[in-house]
Protein backbone atom coordinates (compact mmCIF):
# COMPACT_ATOMS: atom_id res chain seq x y z
CA UNK A 1 0.00 0.00 0.00
CA UNK A 2 2.85 2.62 0.85
CA UNK A 3 4.52 1.79 -2.62
CA UNK A 4 1.02 2.31 -3.95
CA UNK A 5 0.79 5.76 -2.46
CA UNK A 6 3.76 6.81 -3.05
CA UNK A 7 3.46 6.13 -6.99
CA UNK A 8 0.42 8.12 -6.89
CA UNK A 9 1.58 11.16 -5.44
CA UNK A 10 3.66 13.61 -7.62
CA UNK A 11 6.97 14.48 -5.88
CA UNK A 12 6.44 18.51 -6.09
CA UNK A 13 9.41 20.98 -6.14
CA UNK A 14 9.61 24.79 -6.35
CA UNK A 15 13.05 26.11 -7.47
CA UNK A 16 13.68 29.89 -7.50
CA UNK A 17 17.17 29.10 -9.55
CA UNK A 18 16.00 30.02 -13.44
CA UNK A 19 19.38 28.86 -14.22
CA UNK A 20 18.16 25.11 -12.76
CA UNK A 21 15.47 25.31 -15.02
CA UNK A 22 16.83 25.93 -17.64
CA UNK A 23 19.91 23.26 -17.65
CA UNK A 24 16.82 20.36 -16.52
CA UNK A 25 14.49 21.87 -20.23
CA UNK A 26 17.87 21.45 -22.07
CA UNK A 27 19.43 18.44 -20.88
CA UNK A 28 16.18 15.98 -20.54
CA UNK A 29 13.35 17.61 -22.34
CA UNK A 30 15.10 19.38 -25.39
CA UNK A 31 12.61 19.89 -27.85
CA UNK A 32 12.39 17.41 -31.12
CA UNK A 33 12.63 19.11 -33.89
CA UNK A 34 9.93 17.73 -35.74
CA UNK A 35 6.94 20.34 -35.88
CA UNK A 36 9.56 21.97 -38.82
CA UNK A 37 10.53 18.37 -39.86
CA UNK A 38 7.02 17.35 -40.60
CA UNK A 39 5.79 20.26 -42.05
CA UNK A 40 8.79 20.59 -44.61
CA UNK A 41 7.70 16.64 -46.06
CA UNK A 42 4.37 17.04 -45.91
CA UNK A 43 4.60 14.29 -48.75
CA UNK A 44 6.42 11.42 -46.29
CA UNK A 45 2.04 10.98 -45.37
CA UNK A 46 1.22 9.84 -49.21
CA UNK A 47 2.86 6.23 -48.88
CA UNK A 48 0.80 5.10 -45.68
CA UNK A 49 -1.79 6.92 -46.43
CA UNK A 50 -2.18 4.92 -49.98
CA UNK A 51 -1.63 1.63 -47.94
CA UNK A 52 -4.44 2.55 -45.69
CA UNK A 53 -6.52 3.51 -48.22
CA UNK A 54 -5.69 0.73 -50.16
CA UNK A 55 -7.02 -1.69 -47.16
CA UNK A 56 -10.18 0.54 -46.64
CA UNK A 57 -10.89 -0.05 -50.71
CA UNK A 58 -11.16 -4.10 -49.33
CA UNK A 59 -14.39 -3.81 -48.09
CA UNK A 60 -15.97 -2.30 -51.73
CA UNK A 61 -13.66 -3.18 -53.86
CA UNK A 62 -14.46 -6.81 -54.98
CA UNK A 63 -11.29 -7.37 -57.39
CA UNK A 64 -8.83 -6.10 -54.47
CA UNK A 65 -10.30 -9.20 -52.01
CA UNK A 66 -9.94 -11.64 -55.22
CA UNK A 67 -6.43 -11.15 -55.05
CA UNK A 68 -6.12 -11.45 -51.25
CA UNK A 69 -7.26 -14.95 -51.90
CA UNK A 70 -4.93 -15.54 -54.89
CA UNK A 71 -2.28 -14.22 -52.76
CA UNK A 72 -3.17 -16.69 -50.20
CA UNK A 73 -3.44 -20.04 -52.38
CA UNK A 74 -0.26 -19.26 -53.71
CA UNK A 75 1.27 -19.33 -50.44
CA UNK A 76 -0.78 -22.64 -49.14
CA UNK A 77 0.83 -24.52 -52.59
CA UNK A 78 4.19 -22.93 -52.44
CA UNK A 79 4.90 -24.14 -48.76
CA UNK A 80 1.71 -25.72 -46.96
CA UNK A 81 3.42 -27.06 -44.23
CA UNK A 82 5.14 -23.45 -43.17
CA UNK A 83 4.72 -22.59 -39.57
CA UNK A 84 6.81 -20.25 -37.17
CA UNK A 85 6.61 -17.61 -34.56
CA UNK A 86 9.52 -15.43 -35.78
CA UNK A 87 7.15 -12.65 -35.99
CA UNK A 88 6.32 -12.40 -32.40
CA UNK A 89 10.03 -11.15 -31.87
CA UNK A 90 10.61 -9.46 -35.03
CA UNK A 91 7.58 -7.05 -34.88
CA UNK A 92 9.52 -5.77 -31.64
CA UNK A 93 13.09 -5.59 -33.07
CA UNK A 94 13.16 -2.01 -34.75
CA UNK A 95 12.60 -0.49 -31.25
CA UNK A 96 14.78 -2.69 -29.79
CA UNK A 97 17.58 -1.62 -32.00
CA UNK A 98 16.95 2.07 -30.86
CA UNK A 99 17.77 1.54 -27.45
CA UNK A 100 20.39 -0.59 -28.17
CA UNK A 101 21.92 1.76 -30.68
CA UNK A 102 22.21 4.15 -27.04
CA UNK A 103 23.56 2.06 -24.87
CA UNK A 104 26.41 1.61 -27.08
CA UNK A 105 26.62 5.23 -27.98
CA UNK A 106 24.75 6.17 -30.59
CA UNK A 107 22.68 8.65 -29.69
CA UNK A 108 19.21 9.76 -31.32
CA UNK A 109 17.52 12.57 -32.67
CA UNK A 110 15.85 12.97 -29.42
CA UNK A 111 16.77 12.64 -25.67
CA UNK A 112 16.11 9.15 -24.13
CA UNK A 113 13.16 10.66 -22.52
CA UNK A 114 11.51 12.43 -25.49
CA UNK A 115 12.26 9.56 -27.35
CA UNK A 116 10.23 6.72 -24.80
CA UNK A 117 7.88 9.84 -24.57
CA UNK A 118 7.30 9.68 -28.15
CA UNK A 119 7.54 5.36 -28.56
CA UNK A 120 4.72 5.36 -25.81
CA UNK A 121 2.70 7.88 -27.95
CA UNK A 122 2.67 5.90 -31.44
CA UNK A 123 1.71 2.68 -29.37
CA UNK A 124 -1.41 4.09 -28.09
CA UNK A 125 -2.30 5.46 -30.85
CA UNK A 126 -2.04 2.31 -32.63
CA UNK A 127 -3.93 0.40 -29.97
CA UNK A 128 -6.72 2.27 -29.95
CA UNK A 129 -6.75 2.17 -33.89
CA UNK A 130 -6.05 -1.12 -34.22
CA UNK A 131 -8.67 -2.00 -31.36
CA UNK A 132 -11.32 0.08 -33.11
CA UNK A 133 -11.13 -1.25 -36.44
CA UNK A 134 -10.76 -5.19 -35.45
CA UNK A 135 -13.61 -4.71 -33.58
CA UNK A 136 -15.82 -3.00 -36.19
CA UNK A 137 -14.60 -4.51 -39.24
CA UNK A 138 -15.03 -8.45 -38.63
CA UNK A 139 -13.26 -9.74 -41.30
CA UNK A 140 -12.32 -13.52 -40.96
CA UNK A 141 -8.85 -14.30 -40.79
CA UNK A 142 -7.49 -16.92 -43.25
CA UNK A 143 -7.11 -19.87 -41.08
CA UNK A 144 -10.59 -18.71 -39.31
CA UNK A 145 -9.28 -18.41 -35.90
CA UNK A 146 -11.32 -15.45 -35.47
CA UNK A 147 -12.86 -12.42 -36.69
CA UNK A 148 -10.23 -9.94 -35.87
CA UNK A 149 -7.85 -10.22 -39.06
CA UNK A 150 -8.30 -6.65 -40.46
CA UNK A 151 -5.53 -5.39 -39.36
CA UNK A 152 -2.46 -6.72 -38.73
CA UNK A 153 -1.11 -6.16 -35.46
CA UNK A 154 2.02 -7.86 -35.79
CA UNK A 155 2.68 -5.77 -38.90
CA UNK A 156 1.63 -2.07 -37.53
CA UNK A 157 3.62 -2.80 -34.75
CA UNK A 158 7.05 -3.58 -36.74
CA UNK A 159 6.87 -0.80 -39.20
CA UNK A 160 5.34 1.97 -36.25
CA UNK A 161 8.79 0.58 -34.29
CA UNK A 162 10.94 0.93 -38.23
CA UNK A 163 9.57 4.19 -38.61
CA UNK A 164 10.39 5.37 -34.71
CA UNK A 165 13.91 3.86 -35.99
CA UNK A 166 14.24 5.93 -39.16
CA UNK A 167 12.95 9.22 -37.51
CA UNK A 168 15.55 8.79 -34.77
CA UNK A 169 18.71 8.09 -36.45
CA UNK A 170 18.01 8.45 -40.43
CA UNK A 171 20.52 11.66 -39.84
CA UNK A 172 23.27 9.40 -39.09
CA UNK A 173 22.53 6.62 -42.21
CA UNK A 174 19.77 5.91 -43.69
CA UNK A 175 20.49 2.44 -43.93
CA UNK A 176 19.06 2.31 -40.06
CA UNK A 177 16.00 2.65 -41.43
CA UNK A 178 16.52 0.48 -44.57
CA UNK A 179 16.67 -2.19 -42.28
CA UNK A 180 14.06 -1.55 -40.07
CA UNK A 181 11.41 -1.17 -42.58
CA UNK A 182 13.39 -4.33 -44.14
CA UNK A 183 12.46 -6.32 -40.27
CA UNK A 184 9.07 -4.92 -40.60
CA UNK A 185 8.14 -6.44 -43.99
CA UNK A 186 9.85 -9.55 -43.00
CA UNK A 187 6.94 -9.70 -40.43
CA UNK A 188 4.35 -9.07 -42.73
CA UNK A 189 5.30 -11.96 -44.87
CA UNK A 190 5.47 -14.94 -42.06
CA UNK A 191 1.95 -13.25 -40.89
CA UNK A 192 0.89 -14.32 -44.36
CA UNK A 193 2.54 -17.66 -45.19
CA UNK A 194 0.91 -18.43 -41.06
CA UNK A 195 -2.18 -17.86 -42.88
CA UNK A 196 -2.93 -15.23 -39.83
CA UNK A 197 -3.55 -12.20 -42.16
CA UNK A 198 -4.35 -11.27 -45.61
CA UNK A 199 -2.13 -9.41 -47.80
CA UNK A 200 -4.60 -6.23 -47.53
CA UNK A 201 -4.39 -6.57 -43.63
CA UNK A 202 -0.37 -6.81 -43.75
CA UNK A 203 -0.64 -3.84 -46.61
CA UNK A 204 -2.93 -1.98 -43.70
CA UNK A 205 -0.76 -2.78 -41.08
CA UNK A 206 1.85 -1.21 -42.33
CA UNK A 207 0.04 2.00 -43.64
CA UNK A 208 -1.42 1.98 -39.71
CA UNK A 209 1.84 1.46 -38.33
CA UNK A 210 3.51 4.35 -40.13
CA UNK A 211 1.04 6.20 -39.58
CA UNK A 212 0.75 5.90 -36.09
CA UNK A 213 4.64 6.91 -35.57
CA UNK A 214 4.03 9.77 -37.50
CA UNK A 215 1.04 11.39 -35.46
CA UNK A 216 2.99 10.98 -32.72
CA UNK A 217 6.00 12.96 -33.63
CA UNK A 218 3.96 16.10 -35.05
CA UNK A 219 1.47 16.39 -32.14
CA UNK A 220 4.27 15.57 -29.22
CA UNK A 221 5.76 18.72 -29.39
CA UNK A 222 2.75 20.44 -28.66
CA UNK A 223 2.18 18.34 -25.84
CA UNK A 224 5.85 18.12 -24.72
CA UNK A 225 5.88 22.64 -25.07
CA UNK A 226 2.86 22.70 -23.22
CA UNK A 227 4.51 21.30 -20.42
CA UNK A 228 7.16 22.94 -20.16
CA UNK A 229 6.42 26.75 -21.49
CA UNK A 230 7.10 30.14 -20.24
CA UNK A 231 4.51 31.61 -18.74
CA UNK A 232 3.02 35.35 -19.43
CA UNK A 233 4.52 37.10 -16.48
CA UNK A 234 7.43 35.44 -17.60
CA UNK A 235 8.19 32.76 -15.04
CA UNK A 236 9.25 29.04 -16.58
CA UNK A 237 7.46 26.11 -15.45
CA UNK A 238 8.89 22.37 -15.84
CA UNK A 239 6.65 18.93 -15.33
CA UNK A 240 8.82 16.19 -15.98
CA UNK A 241 8.69 12.14 -15.26
CA UNK A 242 10.70 11.12 -12.38
CA UNK A 243 11.56 7.39 -11.36
CA UNK A 244 13.83 7.16 -8.06
CA UNK A 245 13.93 3.88 -5.81
CA UNK A 246 11.40 2.01 -7.95
CA UNK A 247 8.70 4.80 -7.24
CA UNK A 248 7.12 7.05 -10.11
CA UNK A 249 6.36 10.43 -9.86
CA UNK A 250 5.95 13.51 -11.33
CA UNK A 251 8.28 16.75 -10.26
CA UNK A 252 7.46 20.33 -11.09
CA UNK A 253 9.51 23.34 -10.71
CA UNK A 254 8.84 26.67 -10.98
CA UNK A 255 10.38 30.54 -10.81
CA UNK A 256 9.45 31.76 -7.82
Amino acid sequence: MKQLILAILCAITFGANAQVLDSVKKDLLTAPDTVKHLHTKRGAFIVPIALVTYGGLSFAVKPLRTFDYFINNEITNADPDFSTKAESYFQFAPVIIVYGLNLVGISGKNTFIDRTALLGLSGGILALTATVSKQTTHRLRPNGADYLSFFSGHTSTAFAGAEFLDQEFSAKSNWYGIAGYAIAATTGVFRLYNHDHWFIDVVAGAGFGILSTKAAYYVYPYIRNALTHTKADGKKTVLLPTYQNGTPGLAFAMDL
